[in-house]
C-alpha cells in the first residue's frame, strides 16, 4: 500500500527495526510468527507469510532483545498487501499508544 507523505495521518514516528514476533488472530484464533519490521507508539508494520485481513483484532508478543518478557499489546489490522511469493507486508494500528513499549524497543536498537 503505497502512500503519500501528505496522505501519511500518523502522529508517532515509526522506526525501523528486525524483531520475531509472535500474534493471534482474535476470530480466528490462528496464531502465527511475523517479523516486525517497523514500530511507533501506536503501530507495527510486520512481514508475514500469510495475508491478514483489515480489520482483524490481533494479539502481539514482540521479543525485544532485552533478556525481559516478550512486549505483550493488542491491536488492529489495517492493511495486508502481497509483496512476493507468501510473502505479506501487513500493517497494525495498536489499540493504545505505548511509550514505555517503544522505548523498550529503540533502547534495542
Amino acid at each position: 500500500m503505497q502512500i503519500s507523505e501528505s496522505e501519511d495521518k500518523r502522529i508517532f514516528a515509526r522506526f525501523p527495526v528486525n524483531l520475531s514476533l509472535r500474534f493471534l488472530d482474535l476470530l480466528s484464533n490462528r496464531e502465527g510468527q511475523a517479523q516486525a519490521v517497523d514500530v511507533s507508539a501506536k503501530g507495527i508494520g510486520l512481514m508475514t507469510e500469510a495475508h491478514m485481513r483489515p480489520m482483524t483484532p490481533v494479539e502481539l508478543w514482540l521479543k525485544v532483545p532485552d533478556k525481559g518478557d516478550p512486549l505483550y499489546t493488542r491491536g488492529e489490522v489495517v492493511w495486508s498487501e502481497m509483496i512476493g511469493p507468501e510473502k505479506f507486508r501487513t500493517g497494525i494500528n495498536l489499540e493504545r499508544a505505548d511509550l514505555m513499549g517503544i522505548s523498550r524497543v529503540l533502547r534495542t536498537r
